[in-house]
């Protein structure tokens, strides 16, 4: 099974016909944040998740920590998709799923040390997808994605053999190094953001030879 891609931090439509053109089958589109790239606002996280063509998911990126301010916060932009980018109690997961139970729910987890194997076991049976990356929640101003930083990619593999659930890597990826990362970790799927642009604006040639790197696999 081939290894899928997201795109994230699309924040206009430009971006989005780039990275639909190139072949992702799945855009990030990043909600309020403490910190990091690709913000944008409800209003625009909604117009851009009506264009998505029906063939690429579109994921909402929130901070938002409560189930009820994740339910609150998806029903203001109906996206397919919700990625949690900060812990939320074990028992939320119930809850978001019990009222949106067609939402593919996909849990960040920042691998910063072996720690995270165990916060992997624990929330694997809870979400449809765990997304390894590279922040710092735990620092005074939190870093909860786009860093552009890699992490060990050992602990990531191990994550990926000890779960059933579908792991994308995330995390300083680039077209340059991103077939070594899916040789080591074989996840289901890769994420990147800052890795495909360019003053900031998404490369259209970064993002197709990213993919190129990975319909390969």
């Amino acid at each position: 099974m081939r290894t899928r891609v997201k795109i994230c931090c699309i924040s206009s439509e430009e971006e989005l016909r780039i990275a639909v053109d190139a072949g992702a089958d799945i855009v990030g589109l990043v909600g309020p944040m403490p910190s990091g790239p690709g913000v944008i606002d409800n209003e625009t996280i909604r117009r851009l998740a009506r264009l998505a063509p029906p063939a690429v998911s579109s994921m909402l990126l929130t901070s938002r920590t409560s189930s009820q301010k994740v339910i609150n916060h998806w029903s203001t932009v109906l996206t397919n998709a919700i990625q949690l980018v900060d812990a939320i109690p074990i028992e939320a997961y119930k809850t978001i799923r019990d009222t949106l139970p067609w939402i593919q729910l996909v849990q960040v987890i920042h691998v910063q040390d072996a720690s995270a194997i165990e916060q992997a076991l624990a929330i694997a049976p809870h979400v449809n997808a765990i997304l390894l990356d590279s922040g710092r929640p735990n620092q005074s101003v939190k870093e909860l994605g786009g860093t552009g930083r890699t992490h060990n990619w050992d602990i990531s593999r191990e994550i990926r053999e000890r779960v059933n659930t579908p792991i994308f890597l995330a995390g300083g990826l680039n077209p340059d190094n991103v077939r070594a990362a899916i040789e080591r970790v074989r996840p289901y799927g890769v994420d990147v953001c800052s890795g495909l642009r360019t003053d900031g604006k998404l490369d259209g040639e970064k993002v197709r030879a990213f993919i190129g790197v990975v319909s390969r696999w």
